[in-house]
C-alpha cells in the first residue's frame, strides 16, 4: 500500500460503480477520500430498490469481469475483499427476431456459439472470424492497461508499452465500423445478421451496427463467451456497490449520500474545491487536491460552469443526443415465467409502436433463490431505449408513461403469462426518473455512443484539460457496464499516482 502522496485529499463526485471503485482503490492506497452522491443509496445505475417483497435492479442487470484476470477480479483482489457470488449467464441472451418463435441463443461455450451462429446465419463465418481475431488482440492489449486517449507523456508511455506485435493486426481496422466489416466480409446484404447485430450492439454501444466502432464491437460481442462471460449476481446488483462501500470505509474513506455537488471550483486551471449542498439545503465548500467526477461528460461541463474550457464545452455540445431508457419493473408469480427461461432475453417487434427507437425490449428475469423475490415469485425487468427529450414535456408525460407501460406489458405477454392473477406489482421508470434519482443529464444511460469519433483513441480522456480533475464512467474509455467504468476508475487511480 502506498502512502497516498502525503494523504492527498480526493473528492469523488458520484457513488456509481466507477466512483466507488476509484474511491475504494485510492483509500486503499492511502489517500483521504470523500465520496458524495445526491441519491439515497449508492450504486448509481447499478443500484436496486424494493417493493412488496421484490428487489429490482434499477438499470444494470448483469456483470462482466468476475473471471480470474477480469477487471472486477483484479480490483477486488487489490482491495482484499471477496467477489460477490454469481452464476454465469448461459445463454448470455436469447434474441427473438420479428415473427420468430425460436431464439438466437448467445451461448457461453465458444463451440456451441459457433454452431448456433452458423445455423442462424449461414455463410457468415468470415465476419465472425474477423471479430474473433480482433477480440483476441484487443483483449491482450487492454489487459496491459493502456491509457486511451493519452493526454501527456506518462499516458503515452502506458499506451506504447501496451502495444505488442499482436496488437498491430487491429490498426488497419481502427476506422472501421461494424457496417464496414459486414461489407468487407461479404455480409453487407445479410439483413437478418444486421438486425441481430443492431439489437445486440444497441445494448453495448448505444448505436447500431452501421455506426459502432468495429474494435469496440469485437469485444462487446465476444466477451460473453468463455473464458470470459456475463454473470448474474446473487442477491442483487447492489451487492457489488455494497462490497466497495465496505472496502472504502474499512480504509477510512467517507461516503455521504444525499449530498449534491453543485459546482467544481477551479483556480489557475487547477481544481481547488467543490461546493456541496446537503439534504437540508445547507451549502459549504470542500477543498480538494484531486476531484474525480463519476458523472456524464455533459454533467461535468455543467459543474464547471464558466470554468469549462471552451473547446471541451463545444465538443460536448456537438455530441449526438444520447439515449434515455424506459424501464418496466414487474413483480410476478413464478407461474408467469416459462420453464427454463433464460436470465436475459431480447425481443424485436414488427409493430410500429412507441416502445423505443427500434421497437425492442431487453428483458432480465430473476432466478429462484437469487434473492430478488420470495419463493414462488419472480421479477421481470424490461427496458427500451428512448429519445430522452420527449419525456420532459410536462403536458404529455403521464400519458406517455402509461402508454409505454401498457405496450410493454402487451408485448411481454406474448412470451410471459401476464394476467391480473399473476402480476403483483407494476412500476415504470423513464428518463425523467433516472434524471431525478441519478442526476445524469436528461436521465441518459449507457454513455455517449461508441462511434468512431468517441471511441478509444478518439474519445474523452480520463485526464481532463483542468489539472487534477478526472473523469470516470461511461463517457470515457472503455465505455459502459460495470466492467467498463471500473476499468476507467483504475486508469484514473494510476494516473493520480503517476
Amino acid at each position: 500500500m502506498s502512502k497516498g502522496k502525503g494523504k492527498s485529499r480526493v473528492v469523488v463526485i458520484g457513488a456509481g460503480i466507477g466512483g466507488l471503485t476509484a474511491g475504494a482503490l485510492l483509500a486503499r492506497r492511502g489517500y483521504k477520500v470523500l465520496i458524495l452522491d445526491q441519491a439515497i443509496v449508492p450504486g448509481g445505475c447499478a443500484s436496486t430498490f424494493k417493493r412488496k417483497g421484490f428487489t429490482f435492479d434499477v438499470g444494470a442487470t448483469q456483470v462482466a469481469g468476475l473471471e480470474p484476470g477480469g477487471i472486477h477480479h483484479r480490483i477486488f483482489s487489490e482491495l482484499e475483499i471477496d467477489l460477490p457470488e454469481a452464476t454465469p449467464c448461459d445463454p448470455a441472451c436469447a434474441v427473438y427476431l420479428p415473427g420468430e418463435t425460436t431464439p438466437i441463443n448467445v451461448w457461453r461455450n465458444p463451440q456451441k456459439w459457433q454452431e448456433e451462429r452458423s445455423r442462424q446465419f449461414p455463410g457468415s463465418e468470415p465476419f465472425w472470424n474477423l471479430l474473433s481475431t480482433l477480440f483476441k488482440a484487443s483483449w491482450k492489449f487492454q489487459a496491459r492497461d493502456p491509457v486511451l486517449p493519452p493526454r501527456n507523456w506518462w499516458d503515452l508511455l502506458q499506451l506504447t508499452t501496451a502495444v505488442r506485435p499482436d496488437t498491430l493486426i487491429t490498426v488497419p481496422y481502427t476506422l472501421f465500423t461494424v457496417g464496414d466489416a459486414l461489407r468487407f466480409t461479404g455480409q453487407g446484404k445479410n439483413q437478418r445478421l444486421r438486425t441481430f447485430l443492431d439489437l445486440q450492439l444497441k445494448l453495448y454501444s448505444q448505436v447500431n451496427a452501421e455506426e459502432t466502432a468495429l474494435l469496440y464491437a469485437a469485444t462487446a460481442l465476444s466477451v460473453s463467451q468463455e473464458p470470459q462471460g456475463l454473470y448474474h449476481l446473487e442477491g442483487s446488483m447492489q451487492v457489488l456497490s455494497g462490497r466497495l462501500v465496505e472496502s472504502l470505509k474499512r480504509d477510512e474513506g467517507k461516503l455521504l449520500m444525499r449530498h449534491t455537488v453543485e459546482q467544481i471550483k477551479v483556480e489557475n486551471n487547477r481544481v481547488s474545491a467543490v461546493v456541496i449542498r446537503d439534504r437540508k439545503g445547507e451549502s459549504w465548500t470542500e477543498s480538494a487536491d484531486h476531484v474525480v467526477a463519476n458523472v456524464t461528460v455533459q454533467n461535468l461541463v455543467q459543474l464547471l460552469g464558466e470554468k469549462a474550457p471552451r473547446g471541451y464545452k463545444k465538443r460536448v455540445e456537438k455530441l449526438p443526443p444520447a439515449s434515455g431508457a424506459f424501464v418496466i419493473y414487474l413483480g410476478v408469480d413464478q407461474s408467469a415465467i416459462p420453464p427454463e427461461c433464460p436470465p436475459h432475453l431480447q425481443f424485436l417487434y414488427d409493430a410500429k409502436g412507441l416502445i423505443g427507437e427500434n421497437n425492442s425490449l431487453f428483458v432480465s428475469v430473476s432466478r429462484p433463490g437469487d434473492g430478488r423475490a420470495a419463493a414462488g415469485k419472480a421479477t421481470i425487468i424490461a427496458s427500451s431505449f428512448v429519445d430522452a427529450d420527449r419525456w420532459f414535456d410536462d403536458e404529455n408525460y403521464e400519458y406517455l408513461k402509461q402508454d409505454f407501460t401498457q405496450q410493454a406489458i402487451s408485448h411481454l405477454s406474448k412470451f410471459f403469462y401476464l394476467k391480473p392473477e399473476t402480476i403483483i406489482h407494476v412500476e415504470a421508470a423513464t428518463p425523467r426518473t433516472f434524471a431525478n434519482f441519478t442526476a445524469r443529464d436528461k436521465g441518459i444511460v449507457g454513455g455517449i455512443g461508441q462511434r468512431i469519433p468517441t471511441f478509444g483513441p478518439f474519445g474523452f480522456a480520463n485526464r481532463t484539460p483542468i489539472k487534477n480533475l478526472w473523469l470516470v464512467g461511461d463517457s470515457t474509455h472503455p465505455g459502459e457496464g460495470t466492467a467498463g467504468v471500473s476499468y476507467s476508475a483504475l486508469t484514473v487511480v494510476r494516473q493520480i499516482e503517476s
